[in-house]
């Protein structure tokens, strides 16, 4: 039989949830049920809490104490970006291989880069913001009506100066 766990105790489960839909439950069961939840309330409250992320793919941070899930959203560089380019919702089972073809701001990246700062891999600011402007190439989309390569040679070069 296994040990009786401390109700006290935090335990941190992470998700990778399609934004503002209840997923499929059986694969919260096995994480979430030896813990004495309810799979299907706890879909539920993860759906309500990526409303805002609405067919996006994001990750959910579950912090579980008394038998209490907090849910907190992690979403990722591409999908800060995606959202930054405010293109209307989709049905993602309709709607397959979409292209995002939108042009950001310059302003809306160094955004971006500053909410990725602490999960980015980079030494400094200007790292961050190259690891975006790739993400953006990825993305399909253009930063200022340049490509986002461009961008990232006029960083190289001086032209842009990108502040910590």
């Amino acid at each position: 039989m296994p040990p009786k766990f401390d109700p006290n105790e935090v335990k941190i489960i992470t998700v990778r949830v399609t934004g503002g839909e209840v997923g499929a439950v059986t694969a919260l069961a096995p994480k979430i049920g030896p813990l004495g939840l309810a799979p299907k309330k706890v879909g539920e409250d993860i759906a309500k809490a990526t409303t805002d992320w609405k067919g996006l793919r994001v990750t959910c941070q579950l912090s579980i104490q008394n038998r209490q899930a907090t849910i907190s959203v992690i979403p990722s560089a591409a999908a800060l970006i995606i959202k930054a380019l405010k293109e209307p919702e989709r049905d993602r089972k309709k709607v397959k291989n979409i292209k995002h073809s939108g042009n950001l701001p310059f302003d809306d990246i160094l955004r971006i880069a500053k909410t990725m700062r602490p999960r980015s891999m980079a030494k400094n600011m200007t790292g961050t913001v190259k690891e975006i402007l790739g993400t953006c190439v990825s993305v399909g989309c253009t930063v200022d009506g340049q490509t986002p390569k461009d961008i990232q040679e006029k960083i190289d070069s001086g032209e842009i100066i990108v502040e910590d």
